[in-house]
């Protein structure tokens, strides 16, 4: 049997366990408690207005900042407005120049849209005469930019804009319908046809006095100051 010897315990450690275990007791006054708590109170309550006021402070200073920087802009916007303004107010003819040559270019373009130039019609109506015939006279009719052409008097006579007639004078009998083939022949030129072949007689002798005429076509026009097509001289 094993004895188990147990060793006492100091008197030390028995007060410092029953010390730890006392209640304590606040022996001061309730006013100095409540002294002591409206100190705190207004320590915090001073913090707090302190830190409102930088902030406070803060917001202002970063409005006025704000506040120039949009006011620069502004100035700036405001400069550049005036700037362009001015620029503006040097070309302010310009779209009344280019509107005046716009009109002035479609009023040519419709004045000029049913020209012919007439010396290489000339030229080849003279080229396929025969030997000895000469032109007399010739003159033109057809439509213009504000009248439309007339209407075929024949009824086998296709539309055209505008007609030829001439007067002729030839040495010899003339054919004419080897006359009217070649007439037919020139481009832009049809219908061709000889109204009359009658004998004359002057101080040179006789002769024979032809007339004919020749319808025109679409094909005659020059189109030379059509929309983006530059004239020529």
């Amino acid at each position: 049997m094993t004895t188990l010897i147990e060793r006492p315990r100091s008197r030390s450690t028995a007060g410092t366990a029953l010390s730890g275990t006392l209640p304590q007791v606040n022996l001061l006054p309730p006013e100095v408690r409540a002294a002591r708590g409206l100190r705190v109170t207004k320590r915090w309550l001073l913090i707090s207005l302190v830190v409102t006021v930088f902030l406070c402070i803060g917001a202002f200073g970063l409005a006025l900042i704000s506040g120039a920087t949009a006011a620069s802009e502004l100035a700036e916007a405001q400069a550049e407005t005036t700037r362009l303004d001015n620029e503006a107010a040097k070309y302010a003819e310009v779209p009344q120049v280019l509107n005046a040559l716009q009109q002035a270019e479609t009023a040519r373009t419709l004045g000029m849209s049913t020209e012919v130039q007439w010396k290489p019609y000339l030229d080849a109506l003279t080229s396929v005469l025969p030997a000895g015939v000469s032109i007399e006279s010739i003159i033109s009719v057809g439509a213009t930019p504000l009248v439309a052409p007339a209407p075929p008097t024949d009824p086998l006579q296709a539309p055209s804009v505008g007609q030829l007639a001439f007067t002729a004078r030839s040495l010899t009998v003339p054919d004419t319908s080897a006359l009217i083939d070649s007439l037919n022949a020139i481009p832009g030129f049809g219908d061709a046809w000889v109204s009359s072949a009658a004998v004359s007689e002057d101080d040179t002798g006789t002769f024979y006095t032809v007339s004919a005429t020749v319808q025109l076509t679409d094909a005659t026009y020059s189109h030379r100051f059509d929309a983006g097509t530059e004239g020529e001289g």
